[in-house]
């Protein structure tokens, strides 16, 4: 019965889903009543449960696994490049299934011609037959891992008897050992040195380290023998240790003996001749002070080296009460480093009044040194400005400037008389220096220590100030004279570029005036355009002119001219301009009239499409972009959708520049005029958009129409006065006549 046989399914979908298995969409109802789409799924599943979900190389997913399982199988073999579960050529596919059904007892579960004839096969039957692979391949190698464990138990059962024998072996040797070793660390005889213990120590070291590990395979009935010789170890090192560590308190104090006596030595090289010589008797008294300072630094010095004489006296002493055995000559080095600390101390006081009595020799020409420092170095740096000045190559572009120079130079030259003065109040100085020296029979090379600026040297910038003054003076007037020609050459300029400038804006606004208007024929536009280009043309001798004069102006290098804003490039390129949009309106005025009277547009139609485009026309450059040329047609009743927009681009700018000439827009429009709606197709096309009814309301408008659109039909429409409709509908019919004209509205 049907009640028993979903029972019976039920069953086995219970257990199924026990094992993890998800089973989504599918009942015993589906496969009892036959649903073949519904059992193999389920099919699957079980097969990607059992079968191939368990398959896992180095964690990735079931699939992965088998198929990266399937690329390192065949990595050896030429030509064969696994990369998916749906792609094969026959021949190789028949070959795989014979050797698998008659090696591997793996049964033919496709044909391979059903595989190949398909552009993609099925990936679960494959993956179902692949894995049959992997699960061959996997039961042959838990074969040979087991016969593998059994090896490995056995060999090591085997090893564990050969280990047996020779730790028998191995402690009898022990014994012995022990009873060799044990006197040789009972042995307590000291050594003289530290290199004599360190040898016995690592002696011990070694027997500690490589004959004791060896030995340390115990049993039972040697455990006694072993802890009496850990003993003896233990009391032997001790003894080494304490020992090494005495010869090495008297090797530390000996080496801290000798480093200490070394320093000492180090610095007090060279310091008896350094006391004794008579560097002072030929030095200038900045001089004489820097030895006094550095004699000072040397008295602190030798302070602070007595304390290592004491440690040095305090470690002789300790050595000799400990008995080291090279006393004698610790004694002796002692000795000598007392006795030249002594000698030191005596000629440090004597250096000091020998330095002391140089200084207060020196110290008047000392005074006369620093103020002629004080007063020569501002009087000298005074000159070298004022040299500096008078030679400085000045850069000046109008008569203002040079006018500032020159009041600048007079208010120089009026301080000339002061810094005289000063220069002879410094000659006076230098004088007396000479007078003092010469008195007193100064042995020291007199050279002032304050400034190295010589009376010479201040000498010679003075006259070198007085000849570069006249100089400043001619180069000052030439380039008066010349600034008042650059002047003239900016004004002369200036007069007829502003002139040429605002006549040429005259024209290009003229020009454009006349493309714009849309009340006159295009022949009157062209009549006009014609006069203009005659006037143009007949002012090319005012530009000639100009360049004439900014000639001058480049060959005396002015750069900059103050009464006008317009250069010559400025110039030069409004001319252009005007000349390229003069000609370039008059080409198109002709191409207008020629498609007017080519495709019989009326003057009226031609004014209209003027005065869309130079509306739309936004930056005035005689072409409208994408953007504008959208919301020219849009104004014009044009309803555009994406795709249509882009077919009417296609046509206007074939060469997609994002640009639509106004020739492409009247072509266009030419066109469209020629098959243009009627007030019926506008009727019916309402009617689509109000599902029939003879009335629309405001919400459809709305949703079908652009904003723009929808808000001019709903301010034009009139209201349906009609039966059956609901408030606020409108009538569309009476609108779109009245679009054509056909009624009164």
């Amino acid at each position: 019965m049907r009640f028993h046989k979903i029972a019976n399914v039920n069953k086995a979908l219970e257990f199924i889903t026990s094992k993890g298995v998800k089973l989504v969409s599918i009942g015993a109802e589906e496969i009892v009543d036959g649903n073949v789409k519904m059992t193999l799924g389920m099919i699957w599943t079980i097969i990607l449960r059992f079968a191939i979900q368990d398959i896992s190389v180095e964690e990735t997913s079931a699939k992965e696994g088998l198929l990266l399982w399937c690329q390192r199988k065949t990595a050896p073999y030429r030509n064969v490049n696994v990369q998916n579960f749906h792609d094969d050529p026959l021949g190789n596919l028949n070959l795989a299934f014979d050797i698998a059904e008659k090696h591997l007892d793996i049964p033919k579960m496709l044909d391979a011609e059903d595989i190949i004839n398909t552009p993609k096969p099925d990936e679960r039957a494959i993956m179902t037959y692949v894995s049959c692979f992997y699960h061959a391949f996997a039961g042959a190698e838990q074969a040979e891992t087991a016969a593998n464990r059994i090896c490995k138990v056995l060999g090591v059962n085997q090893e564990n008897e050969k280990m047996m024998e020779e730790y028998e072996r191995l402690a009898s040797e022990l014994l012995e050992w022990i009873r060799r070793t044990t006197p040789w660390l009972e042995n307590r005889t000291p050594e003289k040195t530290v290199a004599e213990m360190q040898r016995k120590l690592e002696d011990f070291r070694d027997y500690r380290r490589k004959h004791k590990p060896p030995k340390g395979k115990m049993v039972s009935d040697i455990a006694n023998a072993w802890k009496g010789l850990e003993q003896v170890e233990k009391g032997y090192e001790e003894w080494l240790l304490t020992e090494i560590r005495r010869l090495e308190r008297l090797d530390h104090l000996a080496e801290k003996f000798k480093q200490k006596c070394a320093m000492h030595e180090s610095w007090t090289g060279g310091k008896e001749e350094l006391l004794s010589q008579k560097d002072y008797e030929s030095a200038s008294l900045m001089e004489i002070r820097a030895l006094m300072r550095k004699h000072e630094a040397f008295e602190s010095d030798l302070a602070a080296h007595q304390d290592r004489v004491e440690q040095i006296a305090a470690i002789a002493q300790e050595l000799n009460e400990l008995d080291y055995h090279d006393v004698a000559s610790v004694n002796q080095r002692c000795q000598s480093i007392c006795d030249l600390w002594d000698k030191l101390g005596t000629l440090t006081q004597k250096r000091r009044e020998l330095l002391e009595r140089t200084e207060k020799l020196l110290e008047t020409i000392d005074q006369l040194f620093l103020e002629f420092a004080k007063r020569s170095a501002p009087f000298n740096n005074w000159m070298e400005g004022a040299m500096e000045d008078l030679q400085d190559m000045f850069i000046v572009h109008t008569i203002e400037e040079v006018q500032s120079l020159i009041a600048a130079h007079e208010q120089f030259k009026a301080t000339l008389p002061e810094a005289d003065a000063e220069r002879q109040a410094i000659l006076g100085i230098h004088s007396e220096v000479q007078k003092i020296s010469q008195s007193y029979g100064v042995k020291a090379n007199i050279i002032n220590p304050f400034s190295t600026i010589t009376m010479e040297e201040l000498l010679n910038k003075w006259e070198k100030v007085k000849k570069l003054v006249p100089q400043r003076d001619g180069a000052l007037q030439e380039e008066m004279a010349r600034q008042h020609t650059h002047e003239m050459f900016r004004r002369q300029f200036a007069a007829q570029a502003n002139l040429i400038g605002p006549w040429i804006q005259a024209r290009m606004e003229e020009i454009g005036r006349c493309s714009l208007e849309i009340g006159g024929t295009l022949e009157d536009q062209m009549t006009q355009l014609k006069q203009i280009e005659h006037v143009i043309v007949a002012y090319k001798p005012n530009i000639d002119k100009l360049e004439g004069e900014h000639q001058l102006i480049q060959e005396s290098l002015v750069f900059d001219n103050k009464h006008t804003n317009y250069t010559m490039e400025h110039i030069r390129v409004g001319w252009e301009l005007l000349l390229t949009t003069i000609a370039r309106t008059i080409n198109e005025i002709e191409t207008q009239i020629l498609t007017r009277d080519a495709k019989g547009i009326s003057q009226q139609q031609m004014n209209e499409f003027r005065s869309s485009f130079n509306h739309f026309d936004r930056k005035k450059n005689g072409a409208m972009e994408t953007d504008d040329f959208r919301a020219c047609l849009i104004s014009m009743g044009y309803d555009l959708g994406e795709v249509e927009f882009a077919r009417i681009m296609m046509l206007v700018d074939p060469n997609a520049t994002g640009l639509v000439s106004f020739q492409s827009f009247i072509d266009f429009m030419t066109r469209e005029t020629a098959d243009t709606d009627t007030a019926e197709q506008v009727v019916a096309s309402f009617r689509i958009l109000a599902a029939d009814k003879p009335f629309i309301l405001v919400d459809e408008l709305r949703r079908e129409l652009p904003p723009e659109q929808a808000e001019y039909c709903i301010m034009r429409m009139p209201s349906y006065a009609g039966p059956g409709a609901p408030p606020g509908a409108l009538d569309y019919t009476t609108f779109s006549t009245a679009l054509y004209g056909e009624s009164d509205l």
